[in-house]
């Protein structure tokens, strides 16, 4: 079975990254999931769910590396045709991608020691962003030890 939530989120847009690794956690362990796996998307088109270790110095790396590679100070043929100067947003979004699938086992995300899983949000001002976290798998029965499908 299938067990969906969805978590809040405020920003500040421009690059901001936001470790959602323990609402992750806490949406698969209210499902009752102890295996399977669980898909954290967020919809919209200027915004990335990836994993990286959270820590400063590679957080303003990852920042920069994106600056670089697709600068917000250039034009974008999207500026153009909708003068709301966030191509950049777009391009970035998509190279990162809006979604993230991660296995679950003994009833918690699979994560290597340093690895959370983050929302970064591209976008050029303040947003409140939704992201869709949906778990599948299986949980443990009560009391019988065998395995049964996880519900809503």
């Amino acid at each position: 079975m299938i067990h969906r939530e969805s978590v809040q989120i405020q920003t500040r847009g421009f690059g901001e990254i936001v470790d959602v690794t323990p609402r992750v956690a806490e949406v698969v362990r209210r499902s009752g999931c102890r295996e399977g796996l669980v898909t954290v998307f967020c919809p919209g088109s200027t915004a990335a769910v990836t994993t990286i270790e959270y820590e400063p110095g590679v957080l303003r790396d990852l920042q920069r590396a994106l600056e670089e590679l697709v600068p917000s100070d250039r034009p974008y043929e999207h500026d153009r045709r909708w003068g709301d100067g966030n191509g950049f947003s777009h391009v970035r979004a998509a190279l990162l991608k809006p979604g993230l699938t991660v296995p679950v086992a003994d009833g918690a995300p699979v994560l290597g020691t340093w690895q959370q899983i983050v929302f970064v949000d591209f976008d050029n001002r303040p947003r409140r962003r939704r992201l869709l976290v949906q778990v599948l798998g299986e949980a443990a029965a009560r009391g019988s030890g065998e395995e049964e499908p996880c519900s809503t």
